[in-house]
């Protein structure tokens, strides 16, 4: 059931997600007024094309894009492991006594006192891995 689900839907559903990601990003800043950290932008950087690539994959049914897609999202969540652990364990963040812009640990959300920006962010990164990891597993096989 869950195999037929991904086969069919797994590209819709992996843009969909990034969909998300960017439209609750630009809400974040846009609307919002939250200022993004260095770390965050890294993170859109790799948020921000999966809507286009994903939803061209999605709109034709190619899943040969995964292959190229796939690291995105795999050094995306990456980034926000790092980014969650800045803003969650003491002493994790490095140092910056002068540093300009806004800082990588400052929390404009923590709803539940773990639900962060990066957090939410590696949730979005995460689900897209999986989706794209288990299609690409699933039309192999």
């Amino acid at each position: 059931m869950m195999r037929k689900i991904v086969l069919s839907y797994g590209l819709y559903a992996a843009w969909l997600v990034s969909e998300a990601a960017v439209f609750g990003s630009l809400y974040f800043s846009g609307v919002l007024g939250f200022e993004p950290c260095k770390l965050c932008w890294y993170q859109r950087i790799l948020m921000y094309p999966l809507v286009i690539v994903l939803g061209i994959a999605a709109f034709d049914n190619n899943p040969r894009v995964i292959r190229y897609v796939l690291p995105l999202p795999v050094v995306g969540g990456l980034i926000s492991v790092y980014h969650d652990l800045m803003q969650k364990v003491p002493g994790f963040a490095p140092v910056k006594p002068c540093a300009q812009g806004v800082p990588c640990q400052g929390q404009y959300i923590n709803l539940f006192g773990f639900i962060t920006i990066p957090f939410l962010a590696l949730l979005g990164f995460l689900l897209i891995t999986i989706l794209l990891s288990l299609l690409a597993k699933w039309k192999q096989g």
